[in-house]
């Protein structure tokens, strides 16, 4: 029988060539013999996870590294960048929001005012987009071709009637206002030519597009761009273009009458300030206003239209 059928037992399975073995569970009595506990030199010994770590570091080589760096320092430059814009827009807001709850007109007018302005806003609005409306339909019959001639007949007529009302050497009629001013007239009383003139700029703004104002006698001048207005020498009345009325006053007035109304009534405004000097300011509503006071044509010495 062979050395390794002595050895073990059987002689299956055989032993390894080279490696004499002990009795079983008794460890290799050779002085060089490796732990038994050590894994088989056979089985490739597993790295440390620090050693792997440091294994693929070192086969990436300086090229992974420096790719991993920049991008570390990109990502730091965008959030820094990020954190500056936030910043920026914490800081408008905050301002704005300060700005809007600080604003003292806007703290001091009631929600009825605010709801007059908005409906003022919104009629001028609506009386603009009317305008634009009626200028693109003028100039799309101006481009038609048959209609063309015809229609530049009546634009131009059109125009020459309003501008006719605007001047004051045409008559107008149509929906507006009836404003009585009374009280005590004079440069520092209730009614002054300082506050017809901002009644009628107050009425211009708000669409007026006639006007003429009358005295006690009846006695009327048409308002037109170049109308002034001045207190009588003497106190007791006003100088209106050259002509003294007597109060009180009426101004007949061709527009929207809510919008003119709303006008009127804004805090601060013509109501307002007449109301506290001691006088009285009331605007009636009337469906046909008639505006009848004529304006002498102004004769032009020095401007020519360019041709």
């Amino acid at each position: 029988m062979s050395e390794e059928h002595r050895e073990t037992g059987t002689g299956w399975p055989p032993a390894a060539p080279g490696r004499p073995t002990g009795p079983a569970g008794e460890p290799d009595p050779r002085p060089d013999a490796p732990d038994p506990d050590e894994l088989s030199p056979l089985a490739p010994a597993e790295p440390e996870p620090d050693e792997r770590e440091v294994e693929e570091s070192a086969g990436d080589g300086p090229a992974a590294a420096a790719k991993k760096a920049p991008a570390a320092r990109r990502w730091t430059s965008a959030g820094a960048m990020i954190a500056v814009l936030l910043a920026l827009l914490g800081f408008t807001l905050v301002v704005q929001l300060k700005t809007t709850s600080t604003d003292p007109t806007l703290a001091a007018t009631r929600e009825e005012d605010l709801v007059r302005i908005s409906s003022d806003l919104d009629s001028r609005e609506r009386r603009l987009r009317q305008e634009i409306a009626a200028l693109e339909e003028s100039q799309r019959q101006l481009r038609s071709g048959e209609q063309g001639r015809q229609a530049a007949l009546e634009e131009a007529t059109r125009r020459a009637d309003e501008l006719g009302i605007l001047a004051g050497t045409l008559p107008a009629v149509g929906p507006g206002l009836s404003v009585r001013f009374d009280g005590p007239v004079g440069p520092d009383k209730a009614i002054s030519a300082a506050r017809i003139l901002d009644a009628v700029q107050e009425l211009r703004g708000a669409g007026a597009e006639a006007m003429q104002i009358a005295g006690v006698d009846r006695t009327a001048v048409r308002i037109i761009a170049s109308t002034y207005f001045v207190d009588a020498e003497g106190g007791g009345g006003l100088v209106v273009d050259g002509r003294r009325l007597s109060g009180p006053y009426t101004i007949t007035v061709i527009g929207d009458p809510a919008t003119m109304r709303t006008a009127l009534n804004i805090p601060g405004g013509v109501v307002a300030s007449v109301q506290e000097a001691g006088g009285n300011v009331t605007p009636v509503d009337r469906e046909v206003v008639e505006v009848s006071q004529l304006h002498a044509p102004i004769k032009l010495d020095h401007a020519r239209p360019v041709s």
